[in-house]
């Protein structure tokens, strides 16, 4: 009886856990496109990204196959801004999602949502070599231009 009683406590005790993070759209990322969250242990190069109406500068980044960067991202716009690094498919189709939450809230280690005046930063391993892009999701953004390319050799 002891022992059913030690697995049942155990059960419950299992059940109460939390859940791994999900992102918004209530899957959990084992892997990214792009690469992976980066080591703030190892070295890592530094791009600054700034953000404004419907533009980011730079707009087209190149990188190395395995090389770490460190994402400044500043929204010297007047209105919130994303910064998400993805793939064009990924993007769109996360685009679309944001069509029906505007204001969804992002949990994920490859973009961030910045307010007017402030800043944030990426850390970011490339694993995987070919074009990537950052863009922003807020509806209509990316349809005006808001879109910058990552190549990575």
């Amino acid at each position: 009886m002891k022992t059913i009683l030690t697995i049942g406590a155990a059960l419950i005790a299992t059940a109460l856990l939390p859940l791994p993070a999900n992102s918004h759209e209530q899957h959990a990322h084992e892997s990214y496109s792009a690469g992976e969250p980066g080591n703030p242990k190892q070295p890592s190069r530094t791009i600054e990204v700034e953000m404004s109406e419907m533009a980011y500068t730079p707009s087209r980044i190149e990188v190395k196959r395995g090389e770490q960067i460190r994402f400044v991202i500043r929204n010297a716009g007047k209105e919130d801004h994303e910064f998400l690094l993805a793939t064009t498919q990924e993007n769109l189709k996360h685009a679309e999602a944001m069509k029906k939450n505007p204001h969804m809230e992002h949990d994920d280690p490859n973009g961030v949502r910045l307010a007017p005046a402030k800043s944030a930063e990426i850390l970011w391993k490339f694993t995987h070599a070919g074009t990537f892009e950052y863009s922003c999701l807020i509806p209509d953004h990316r349809d005006y231009g808001m879109i910058g390319k990552i190549l990575v050799k």
